[in-house]
């Protein structure tokens, strides 16, 4: 696919089959979200590949959202990555680049996904790094759950708003 369309095609798909996402594919989530910026190459990100449907269901009922999915890919922080002084807040940039490059990657594979947010609620920061057995290091970030869609896929579509630009 090209860039454009990959943009405008990226929807939240929250039903997806049973079919298991390929270790392949997989890979190239991984590759895609690591080749997204990051302040000065510090790399704070930190990625769990879920795909034991006991976890899912435990992570499922962390948040707001319940879906069946083959797969989940848990985004954290590692603090012991973060810059030091007033940048330390950067990581969040970084691993939001990292979320959405999977999330683009995923459409360009045809794909579904959805970004489920954990931080910056302590709560589900928490309740995922227990079921993830997580060090104390790493903050829970986002859950981008991913699978074959099952059924639908919304429209691509272009939320290009003259209105919010400035000069």
């Amino acid at each position: 696919m090209e860039l454009e369309e990959v943009l405008l095609k990226r929807r939240s798909v929250r039903k997806f089959t049973s079919e298991p996402v390929s270790p392949e594919m997989i890979d190239r989530l991984l590759h895609a979200a690591m080749s997204g910026p990051s302040a000065v190459n510090m790399r704070p990100w930190e990625f769990y590949i879920v795909q034991d449907p006991a976890k899912i269901s435990d992570l499922n009922k962390v948040g707001y959202a319940k879906y069946k999915s083959p797969l989940m890919i848990v985004v954290a922080g590692n603090s012991s990555r973060f810059l030091p002084g007033p940048a330390t807040d950067y990581w969040i940039e970084d691993v939001s680049a990292a979320s959405e490059n999977i999330l683009l990657e995923a459409t360009n594979l045809g794909l579904g996904a959805v970004w489920c947010g954990v931080y910056p609620g302590k709560l589900r920061q928490k309740q995922v790094r227990n079921i993830l057995a997580m060090p104390l290091t790493y903050i829970p970030f986002a859950i981008i759950i991913l699978g074959h869609p099952d059924g639908e896929i919304p429209e691509p579509r272009d939320q290009y708003d003259t209105k919010r630009i400035h000069q």
